[in-house]
């Protein structure tokens, strides 16, 4: 099954099942695609209005890298799934004898390192997402300033969720120097990019109000 394709109600009721995929990273992923296609629909009916001609080529480029990292996004769901299957393997590996202990040692490593790639990626593509909403929501169409707004939020939570889907794997991994690596990658992407996303809601929000 790839979860980018299935209807939305499907999709939630195997989230809100026992089955180990989807789940947090690929519900990230959502959510992010979500926060970056809110933006790109302020971009959408921002292109082609008399009053925003000044800035519509902009948008038209803004637009287009939208629908790039949404669509990105929306791969990652099922690259997500994919990255976790091993891992939920190694946990099921046998550990009787020295040697049992040894071998699973070295593949939950591995595993644990493949896991955190994709919601790193997650993050990444969001962080992207909400540099361009910084500028639908400065640039488009007033009328539309809510769904920007609404995306910043979207990103936000989406940046959070994914973090916890590389913590949680970190906190297992026996090299600390990686596991260190990945946090602070994490710490300064949350730090940087939430903040933004908040700025963002709180402009629209104060525009709104």
């Amino acid at each position: 099954m790839d979860f980018s394709e299935v209807s939305c109600r499907e999709f939630v009721d195997v989230l809100g099942s026992k089955a180990p995929v989807p789940g947090g990273g690929g519900a990230s992923a959502l959510v992010g695609a979500v926060g970056c296609a809110l933006g790109n629909m302020v971009g959408s009916l921002t292109v082609g209005k008399k009053k925003y001609k000044d800035v519509e080529a902009d948008m038209a480029a803004l637009t287009a890298q939208a629908e790039k990292i949404q669509s990105d996004l929306l791969g990652l769901i099922q690259r997500d799934a994919e990255v976790f299957e091993p891992l939920s393997k190694v946990y099921a590996m046998k550990h009787d004898t020295e040697e049992q202990k040894q071998k699973k040692a070295e593949a939950m490593e591995k595993a644990l390192r493949e896991a955190c790639t994709v919601p790193i990626e997650i993050m990444e593509k969001t962080c992207e997402a909400i540099e361009l909403l910084v500028e639908f929501a400065s640039k488009g169409s007033v009328m539309a300033v809510s769904d920007a707004g609404a995306g910043a939020a979207c990103c936000s939570g989406a940046l959070k969720a994914a973090s916890l889907n590389v913590y949680i794997n970190t906190k297992s991994m026996s090299d600390r120097s990686y596991a260190d690596q990945l946090n602070r990658s994490c710490d300064r992407m949350l730090e940087k990019y939430t903040r933004i996303a908040e700025d963002i809601f709180n402009d629209v929000q104060s525009r709104l109000k």
